[in-house]
């Protein structure tokens, strides 16, 4: 599996005489290989999802989510999550572990990240050890609505290992 990340910016400052220009220019190719060890995967899951105005998706990593040919999928560890907030959203969409049974992606229980109309969220890690998905106590990854009176959409992408 592979997934390109890359980043341009240009900022200007015109002057009297000149504009001088700083350009940042960044391209790294994240590859994870089939299988379940370090720089390892075995496991994708995309979708795109509506939430109700003020709903919450709760996504179930070990056993509810269905697999690109059929059958459960059941993540053991999760290296890859992309969130992609739908420009004409007007609401954010908050991704968040939850209190209880919340996969470990953030520091602790409740933090997350607001992703703006617009907007997105990558996190990344080839270790071995991912993040630990475990059935019944740690699986869980909650996208909420961050507001009232409109839904909003997002794509997802997960990628993980079975063992």
């Amino acid at each position: 599996m592979q997934s390109l990340f890359q980043l341009e910016a240009e900022v200007t400052s015109p002057l009297d005489l000149s504009t001088p220009t700083n350009l940042i220019s960044v391209a790294r190719q994240l590859n994870l290989a089939q299988g379940a060890g370090a720089g390892q995967a075995d496991m994708v899951w995309s979708d795109q999802r509506t939430i109700a105005a003020s709903g919450s998706d709760a996504l179930d990593l070990a056993g509810s989510l269905s697999g690109p040919f059929g059958g459960t999928l059941t993540f053991a560890r999760i290296k890859m999550v992309v969130v992609l907030a739908a420009g004409g959203n007007a609401n954010n969409v908050n991704v968040t572990m939850p209190g209880s049974n919340g996969v470990p992606l953030f520091l602790a229980a409740g933090d997350g990240i607001a992703v703006k109309p617009g907007g997105a969220f990558m996190w990344f890690d080839p270790s071995a050890a991912g993040v630990a998905v475990t059935a019944a106590t740690g699986d869980l990854l909650t996208v909420v609505n961050s507001g009232a009176g409109t839904p909003v959409t997002y794509d997802i992408h997960i990628v993980g290992a079975s063992s």
